[in-house]
């Protein structure tokens, strides 16, 4: 399997090489329009019978388990966002959510608590490959829509795959015969993680989702203009608002 992300790795970085992505006006080209398309009603339809069900069953859990189950995914994505802080040369954010991340997998009880906020070490900004890859100046790509992942670019889709594959970096720290030890993080916990996080996003997001869907002309071409603009924002630690979305961010559309 991780000869084969590897190779697939291998080849976008390719296509990013020799692709010209971007339309005269600097708008990242949707290249693949018609497939993505198909692709997005297909996702569509899959919310619609699977995700948007469970988020409402999920949204029906006492407050305590829902904000536990938050804090626990944002505490593992750390395991990513430190990594990306250190190679964009942030060293004081891989500090501070590295503290994060040790205090809060052991006195937060894996993340379910979040007691670094109380010694001071405030949650900061997720980071992943494909940012890493966009500040180190790697274009785009084209516009995609994954299938189940939902919008993306070639160059993100680069980053999910070695966040993916990524076990020197994906660990998970257990307790056996009284002894800490860790072991890598199988990429079976990676696709749990995305998983549930993509339910716990979609459940804090019901409404605004209905109500963008509900007002857009083009659902499609709404989607896409959001998420490039919201990458564009993050890839340039920008803390401005997005465009179309009243509280600028891309993860949380409404409010907590």
């Amino acid at each position: 399997m991780k000869r084969i992300t590897t190779l697939c790795v291998l080849l976008l970085l390719q296509f990013m090489v020799v692709k010209k992505a971007f339309s005269d006006d600097g708008e990242v080209k949707d290249c693949f329009e018609t497939l993505n398309r198909v692709t997005f009603a297909f996702n569509m339809g899959l919310d619609k019978v699977i995700f948007k069900p469970v988020s409402k069953g999920y949204r029906k859990l006492p407050s305590p388990i829902r904000t536990g189950t938050s804090n626990a995914l944002n505490n593992l994505s750390n395991l990513i966002t430190v990594p990306n802080n250190i190679l964009q040369g942030d060293f004081r954010s891989a500090a501070n959510n590295s503290a994060r991340f040790l205090i809060n997998s052991t006195l937060g009880i894996v993340g379910i608590f979040d007691p670094a906020n109380s010694f001071g070490f405030e949650k900061g900004e997720k980071e992943d490959f494909g940012q890493t890859l966009g500040v180190m100046g790697v274009g785009e790509g084209c516009y995609l829509v994954l299938p189940v992942l939902g919008p993306s670019t070639v160059r993100d889709t680069v980053g999910s795959l070695i966040s993916m594959n990524g076990g020197d970096v994906w660990y998970n720290v257990t307790v056996r015969d009284d002894e800490e030890y860790v072991k890598e993080f199988k990429e079976s916990d990676y696709w749990v993680s995305r998983a549930t996080g993509g339910v716990d996003f979609r459940a804090k997001n019901l409404e605004a989702f209905d109500s963008i869907e509900k007002n857009s002309v083009d659902l499609y071409a709404t989607v896409r203009s959001l998420y490039l603009q919201d990458r564009k924002k993050k890839i340039d630690n920008s803390t401005g608002k997005t465009e179309a979305m009243d509280d600028g961010d891309w993860d949380t559309l409404e409010n907590q």
